[in-house]
């Protein structure tokens, strides 16, 4: 299928990409800071002239005017921040909406290409992670930061010795900065690691937990995820203790500098080199000049783990770049072919199917019989696209499979799984397969070929019926049947069922089968892969499977046939009522 192409090195990844598109936030956001910042100057510039002017001259008026200018200017930085700050917020629901799609995709395409491991949400928390940083006040510090040679040029014009004191102050608090960013480098990626092991376990064990308290396995498994946690906590601990304790010595280091200058201000005045003013203005302009350090520092934590999510953003999208839609093809109507396939699942390198191949002709249907293990759900998942093969090819009317995109030819497939899972939302939305404008008429007829029209009337809201989470509001046969429905929505060419009938009655399995030759009657293939016979009563070929490759294939009475005669194929056990005999 056509991908755009993984950026190279020197190219801009899609974040990249996506933040330069706010490039004219971001420089709306500078020119705010550098206006921010010389209005900050007004609080110094105020007690400068407080104390030089208005205390010597005792004028009253001067100082109603000084109060109301400053209190303009005030009111007008207040309204900077706050504008800078909504801004940075709508940068971070820019790069939201820009990529949320794309992080949506790859969630779900991840576990097709890689297998199903680690945190699956884990894409979707590291925007989250970037979106929260840019709203913070983080950014804010690295826009401020190039502010600071202003402040301590100002400190120097008032006197090279409170200027040399603020400079010593900031080269202090940047050695502060860039030793917090090599201390908590190790520890913070060891507290992520852990989080999506511990994440993963809580997961695994939330999924499983009927098994989990039948079989006496909760307290084990709760011992392991303690074990998680703890991990987990001791190198949050770590991150957390290097970060305070280094912002702690900032904040100290801040009040001693602004002392510090208090000190040598009045030192100065002592000697009268400078006025009682630039004490205090002075002091204000070298605590100005290091907020953004000590801001900074305080936001590290923030800016490590949106480093961290950026990365491993990046890196995931680039491996798995958007698909570009091919051109449109003409549903399938003839046959299947499968051309010699082999595939190995997800992220393995074991191959589990060898040299399939087999075509069915339009009205045709397929029984796909063996052994577990023997690769019958693998195939399957081929035969869907879900699975890639190693080699070979899946084509319908000639195209392969990515030949298609997946939302087109979803349309022509429907698929039972083997582990049958609804999704939250009513029985009608189930069957419909969410479409925005479902055909109420073709909801309707998939559940009455599959004869479950009558059952979803009797629930207690009919086709509105919730299914709950994971559909665990229907028993175990109703989710089949709803699911069996949705396979068979809106007439698709190929119709693949993972062993449809795990989960029916007798009256199910004849529902079944009708359903089975209704799909042969339209023209349509239907592929059914069965352990009880009665899955496989409407189709007419037969294929054996055996540890991953085709032991017969042909038409269905004269593949039993042979299979039945052949000693080297175990045949199912008949059990015999309580009381009686039971015999091979």
């Amino acid at each position: 299928m056509p991908t755009r192409t993984p950026a190279r090195p020197g190219q801009h990844s899609e974040l990249s990409s996506a933040l330069a598109a706010c490039r004219g936030a971001f420089a709306g956001t500078a020119l705010i800071s550098g206006m921010s910042n010389i209005l900050m100057l007004s609080g110094a510039m105020f007690m400068l002239e407080v104390y030089d002017r208005v205390l010597p001259s005792r004028s009253v008026p001067t100082l109603v005017g000084l109060t109301i200018l400053v209190a303009v200017l005030f009111l007008a930085l207040g309204l900077l921040d706050a504008i800078r700050g909504r801004i940075l917020a709508r940068v971070g629901g820019s790069l939201d909406e820009a990529l949320s799609g794309r992080v949506y995709d790859t969630m779900v395409r991840l576990p097709l290409r890689a297998g199903d491991r680690g945190d699956g949400n884990l894409p979707l928390r590291d925007l989250d992670a970037i979106r929260s940083f840019l709203s913070s006040l983080g950014p804010v510090a690295l826009f401020d930061l190039p502010w600071i040679p202003l402040y301590l040029a100002i400190c120097f014009v008032f006197h090279p010795l409170i200027g040399l004191t603020a400079l010593i102050g900031a080269i202090i608090l940047i050695a502060l900065t860039l030793l917090t960013e090599y201390l908590t480098k190790a520890p913070a990626k060891a507290a992520q690691e852990a989080a999506m092991a511990r994440n993963g376990l809580a997961e695994a064990s939330r999924r499983n937990a009927e098994a989990l308290t039948a079989m006496g396995m909760f307290g084990r498994m709760a011992a392991r995820w303690s074990a998680a946690n703890r991990a987990y906590m001791s190198s949050q601990q770590r991150t957390s203790d290097v970060g305070g304790g280094l912002s702690a010595a900032s904040k100290v280091l801040r009040m001693m500098l602004q002392s510090g200058v208090l000190a040598v201000g009045a030192y100065l005045v002592i000697q009268q080199q400078a006025s009682a003013g630039v004490i205090i203005a002075g002091s204000i302009l070298s605590a100005r000049a290091l907020a953004p350090v000590d801001l900074a520092i305080a936001h590290w934590k923030g800016f490590v783990n949106a480093r961290q999510s950026w990365q491993r953003l990046s890196k995931l999208l680039a491996a798995m770049p958007a698909q570009a839609p091919p051109m449109a093809l003409h549903p399938p109507s003839l046959r299947l072919v499968v051309e010699t396939v082999s595939a190995a699942p997800p992220g393995v390198s074991k191959i589990m199917l060898h040299d399939v191949g087999f075509k069915l002709e339009a009205g045709q249907g397929l029984g796909i019989i063996g052994p577990s293990g023997s690769g019958k759900s693998s195939l399957v998942r081929l035969l869907v696209g879900v699975w890639h093969p190693v080699r070979g090819k899946v084509r319908l009317d000639g195209a392969a499979l990515d030949q298609w995109s997946p939302d087109v030819i979803g349309r022509h497939i429907g698929y039972l799984p083997q582990d049958v899972e609804l999704l939250t939302g009513t029985v009608a939305e189930n069957i419909s397969r969410f479409e925005q404008e479902p055909d109420i008429d073709a909801v309707i007829a998939a559940a009455k070929a599959v004869a479950v029209h009558d059952l979803i009337v009797s629930l207690p809201q009919g086709y509105d019926t919730p299914v709950g989470e994971y559909g665990t509001s229907l028993s175990a046969g109703q989710a089949q049947r709803v699911a069996l429905a949705r396979a068979v929505y809106r007439d698709p060419f190929l119709v693949v069922l993972d062993e449809p009938n795990a989960h029916l009655d007798a009256d199910g399995d004849a529902a079944l089968t009708r359903a089975i030759l209704g799909v042969r009657e339209r023209k349509g293939i239907v592929i059914v892969v069965a352990h009880r016979p009665s899955a496989i009563a409407g189709v007419d070929q037969i294929m054996v499977m055996k540890e991953g490759r085709v032991q017969a294939f042909g038409p269905k009475d004269e593949v039993l046939n042979k299979v039945l005669q052949r000693p080297a194929v175990p045949q199912p056990l008949k059990v015999a009522p309580e009381g009686g005999s039971a015999n091979a």
